[in-house]
């Protein structure tokens, strides 16, 4: 038996338009287009953008500006900017989206489970007890609670205050 799960709110981003090269690269080089890259945060050093395909609502990714898929490359500078927009991060998660906790990681490689392999990003993901059900476990589908639209301008309207 085959289920249909239909999303049409999904159809800007599939029908649109692709990026030529790498496209964090592409939204680092294009702040006048952060709101419709959903970009939270930029600064010097990183920006901040929710996750196209999230995992839960108010899924997020810290980006550097620096093209590189090797961690170890990283200016350490950097990384050291990232972990603390990191912790502040998961601070405004917890307090405005009463998430119970936070999965923060890197998939680093293809290997390693990069969707995106050659610009590496640090997710954070926002979990609540019980959030995943069996339409996750048996069915390969997700199902997103709320409007994504909605959690991108309430986190970005209220990280001014954690940062």
């Amino acid at each position: 038996m085959e289920n249909t799960l239909y999303a049409p709110w999904r159809n800007e981003y599939v029908a649109g338009s692709n990026v030529d090269g790498c496209v964090f690269c592409h939204i680092s080089e294009h702040p006048e287009l952060d709101n419709d890259h959903h970009v939270l945060y930029r600064d010097e050093f990183c920006f901040m953008v929710m996750n196209r395909y999230p995992y839960t609502p108010g899924h997020f990714m810290i980006i550097p500006h620096h093209h590189t898929d090797a961690l170890e490359a990283l200016d350490p500078a950097t990384w050291l900017h990232m972990s603390g927009l990191a912790q502040r991060g998961v601070k405004m998660l917890k307090e405005s989206l009463n998430a119970h906790g936070v999965n923060i990681g890197m998939n680093l490689g293809k290997a390693g489970g990069a969707g995106i392999a050659e610009h590496i990003h640090l997710h954070l993901v926002p979990r609540w007890e019980r959030d995943t059900n069996f339409i996750t476990s048996i069915a390969q589908t997700r199902v997103y609670s709320t409007d994504f639209e909605r959690i991108y301008h309430k986190l970005r309207d209220l990280l001014p205050q954690y940062l």
